[in-house]
């Protein structure tokens, strides 16, 4: 069986700590759906790189996501209408040391690639 991953949305990757790196133009339309100028966005929501080549979301103290929302329906995401690339991307365009452990459908797809 081929290995497919298919995102269960239990909020895993969101909880992983290390840079969200957002572009200008997702500055500016997270900071339009927040309905904040990208000013106020930009110098209470994010920090420069390490390597000064970008932005990035702050992290909550523990590393998650501050726009991950934990609700008894399930994780979600507050900015899905506008979630940077970078979230979109996983985890065929990036990922973490042994993320199908900690992602629900990253186990799954390997539980089928087992079977």
């Amino acid at each position: 069986m081929s290995k497919v991953f298919e995102c269960k949305r239990c909020g895993n990757c969101c909880r992983w700590p290390g840079y969200v790196r957002i572009s200008a133009a997702e500055a500016d339309a997270i900071a339009d759906f927040l309905q904040i100028p990208v000013g106020d966005f930009i110098a209470d929501c994010t920090r420069l790189t390490a390597d000064r080549s970008g932005l990035s979301l702050l992290e909550n103290p523990d590393g998650s996501c501050p726009y991950l929302i934990d609700s008894p329906a399930g994780p979600s995401c507050q900015l899905q209408e506008v979630k940077p690339q970078q979230c979109l991307d996983f985890p065929l365009k990036w990922n973490f040391p042994n993320w199908q452990q900690e992602c629900a459908g990253g186990a799954e797809m390997l539980k089928n690639v087992e079977q």
